[in-house]
């Protein structure tokens, strides 16, 4: 004896799936002059013609985008810390929070990008490298724009963009002006804390030397959250940068390791064992002693 059937539906059967979204009832602008189209705005039309591989390798083209977007998000990185830093001479630093958040997820984009370069092979690389030449991420003005504004100075640094009278200028004047951390801290002196007059008044060229009065005024700030809440987040925003930067160098390393080995650099440099150099370096080195004290 057999099962009933189950009833047949009554009315059309539902399709499963749509094979098109119906937009007969949108409001679309069909026809948009091109100065207000979304490429327009964007200026995609350069920007998708900025990726020019000088080889017939596949690879060469994840290799130039991967770099043109970490270029972007540094400029982004600059835009939101200068806004940041001005906040700071402000002595307004609820919209400086927000900031540096963002710079934050920003960063964590820029240590992801290592993560899609892993995926070239040695063997990949070497099909394209030779058409580098001496370029090399050693010469990426921006970044060492962004490193100057947040406080690793490096007069040396500059040298190689000589070349490049705009690129220099404004490396030279991100070198000469006071960096984030160095505002910090003259936020902290119109707070009432002790800093020492030779770091408030110091040439902001030269490297900052970590000095124990720095240390002893973040402890204060540490120990009375309450009263110093707002400098309390931005230390901790602070330390955030510093940390995620490091693990952006420590990315950038390992993918160079793994992709090709300990070769010398395009740029010259000594490769992995020049960005293992970086890795020793911090931005805001009393944050970090200071929790040794606490």
């Amino acid at each position: 004896m057999t099962a009933p059937k189950d009833p047949a539906p009554e009315g059309p059967t539902a399709p499963i799936g749509t094979v098109a979204i119906d937009v007969s009832d949108e409001a679309v602008h069909w026809d948009v002059p091109q100065a207000q189209t979304y490429g327009g705005y964007l200026d995609l039309e350069r920007l998708l013609a900025a990726q020019q591989p000088r080889s017939p390798e596949h690879d060469e083209m994840l290799f130039i985008i991967v770099h043109q977007t970490s270029e972007l998000w540094m400029k982004l990185c600059l835009h939101e810390l200068r806004a940041a830093i001005d906040c700071i001479r402000r002595d307004t630093l609820a919209p400086c929070f927000k900031m540096l958040a963002r710079v934050g997820h920003i960063q964590r984009q820029l240590v992801q990008v290592w993560d899609v370069l892993a995926t070239l092979t040695p063997l990949d690389y070497s099909s394209f490298r030779n058409q580098l030449g001496r370029a090399s991420g050693f010469q990426s003005w921006q970044y060492r724009v962004l490193e100057f504004t947040i406080g690793n100075k490096n007069r040396q640094m500059i040298a190689v963009h000589r070349a490049d009278p705009a690129a220099y200028q404004l490396l030279l004047a991100a070198l000469e002006a006071p960096s984030l951390y160095d505002e910090t801290l003259q936020l902290l002196s119109r707070r009432g804390f002790e800093i020492p007059e030779t770091l408030l008044e110091r040439d902001f060229a030269e490297p900052y030397v970590p000095h124990k009065q720095v240390t002893a005024a973040w402890l204060a700030v540490y120990h009375s959250t309450a009263v110093h809440w707002d400098l309390y987040e931005l230390a901790e925003k602070l330390v955030d940068l510093d940390q995620r930067f490091q693990l952006w160098r420590f990315a950038h390393m390992k993918t160079v390791e793994r992709i090709i080995g300990f070769k010398r650099g395009t740029g010259g440099t000594s490769g992995v064992a020049y960005l293992a150099k970086a890795l020793e370096l911090r931005f805001f080195p009393e944050l970090w002693s200071a929790r040794t004290s606490m």
